[in-house]
């Protein structure tokens, strides 16, 4: 597939961009990659250089993508980390201009809002705009389970609570959603659920939790998610080799101690996961 992926870029490491589109090329697909932002490193550090970018850019970057004639070969667009919500607007605009290209792309958002823990970490007026304008255009949504919390607007406990979030995403826009980290009164101390609902049904795969705490990794995970699901058609085959790679991808990462999710050296698990999750099927 061609994936017109908008998200934001770091020098160094592997978050937004970094982290998604090197899995979707290694599983041979063409990415064209716009940047929302330019870092130097991932705020995790607390500490960074470069600079968010603008609506109109996203926007005059399209353009020239257009003025090669290929906006009909885009197969899906990709969106993530925005950096501000005038970037939505771009994105947005982005999506509209490729499915009137090509009436069978995708769009897949990963709303990145907060995180359990952390709470919102975007800026502000972001939260809003993923829920009242990118959830409603999206095709696929990718969110974790705070997130799943803001977009349904419903506190999540059990696994049911959980199935009744999603459809209540369901029924802003998305025909599919993916919830890739849960934790609910069911699930094992020393594990981590993942949720997949669509048309087929709804799917939950369980991996081991591990002890490590690194950013990009639900970037890679919707990167890893949408490709599979667009090309398949199958979510419970796309949210088991996800979940697979992700996982195989995090383990080689903790085994080394890195600071930074490994995934050029890991690369083997997106197309070979040394350990394969089984999904299973709740209704």
């Amino acid at each position: 597939m061609n994936i017109l992926s908008i998200q934001s870029w770091v020098a160094y490491g592997h978050v937004g961009n970094a982290s998604a589109m090197f899995p979707m090329q290694r599983l041979g697909h063409e990415v064209w990659g716009i940047h929302t932002v330019q870092f130097s490193n991932h705020t995790g550090y607390g500490a960074w250089k470069g600079r968010v970018f603008d609506a109109p850019m996203i926007e005059e970057l399209v353009d020239g993508i257009a003025e090669r004639g290929v906006l009909s070969r885009c197969d899906g667009v990709l969106s993530g980390y925005m950096g501000s919500a005038d970037i939505g607007t771009g994105i947005l605009s982005a999506v509209a201009r490729v499915r009137a290209a090509n009436a069978k792309a995708l769009y897949c958002c990963d709303p990145v809002i907060g995180d359990v823990g952390r709470g919102v970490f975007v800026r502000p007026g972001i939260p809003e705009f993923m829920r009242d304008q990118a959830l409603p255009a999206a095709d696929i949504v990718t969110p974790n389970q705070f997130e799943l919390e803001y977009l349904a607007g419903q506190t999540i406990t059990t696994l049911a609570d959980a199935t009744r979030a999603a459809a209540a995403v369901h029924a802003k826009g998305p025909a599919t959603v993916l919830v890739t980290s849960l934790v609910t009164e069911d699930t094992p101390d020393d594990a981590i659920d993942l949720l997949a609902s669509g048309p087929a049904g709804r799917f939950r795969v369980r991996t081991p939790k591990l002890g490590l705490s690194i950013n990009g990794a639900g970037d890679a995970i919707a990167a890893l998610f949408f490709v599979h699901a667009a090309t398949t058609g199958d979510i419970a085959f796309a949210l088991s080799r996800a979940a697979s790679s992700t996982y195989g991808l995090l383990k080689r990462t903790d085994e080394a101690g890195s600071r930074e999710i490994l995934t050029v050296a890991a690369q083997d698990e997106f197309v070979a996961p040394s350990r394969v999750f089984t999904p299973e099927k709740l209704d």
